[in-house]
C-alpha cells in the first residue's frame, strides 16, 4: 500500500484546513488509516483514526471537536478536516495505513501499528 498526501498549506489561526491521503496499491487490505502529526522538535503523536469497517473514528482527546477524520472507500482517500486552527497545530502531518492480516491486539493510536507512510505535508499556523 502507498500513500500521498496533500493539502498542506500556510493558513492564519482561527483558519479550517482539509489534509487528503490517497492510498494506492492493495487497497482492499486495509483495515485502519490514521494521522499523525509531528511538530518541530518533538515526537511524532497521534491526531486520528479510522476503520474501513466504518466503526467510529479515533481521536486524540485534546483534538476531539476540532479535527474531524473521514473516507471515502471508493476512492481509497481519507480526510482530515482541521478547524479553528491554533500555532500549536503547525507539524507535518502525515497518514499511515494498518494493511496486516497478522492477529494482534491493537492500538491505533501508536504508530508501531500502522505498516505503510505517507511522505508528509506542511501544514504551518501562523498567529
Amino acid at each position: 500500500v502507498q500513500l500521498q498526501a496533500s493539502g498542506g498549506g500556510l493558513v492564519q489561526a482561527g483558519d479550517s484546513l482539509r489534509l487528503s491521503c490517497a492510498a494506492s496499491g492493495r487497497t482492499s487490505s486495509i483495515n485502519v488509516m490514521g494521522w499523525f502529526r509531528q511538530a518541530p522538535g518533538k515526537e511524532r503523536e497521534f491526531v486520528a483514526a479510522i476503520y474501513w469497517s466504518g466503526a467510529p473514528p479515533l481521536y486524540a482527546e485534546p483534538l476531539k471537536g476540532r479535527f474531524t477524520i473521514s473516507r471515502d472507500n471508493a476512492k481509497n482517500t481519507v480526510f482530515l478536516q482541521m478547524g479553528s486552527l491554533e500555532p500549536e497545530d503547525t507539524a507535518v502531518y502525515y497518514c499511515a495505513a494498518d494493511h496486516s492480516t497478522a492477529s494482534r491486539i491493537i492500538n491505533y493510536r501508536f504508530s508501531q501499528e500502522y505498516q505503510s507512510w505517507g511522505q508528509g505535508t506542511l501544514v504551518t499556523v501562523s498567529s
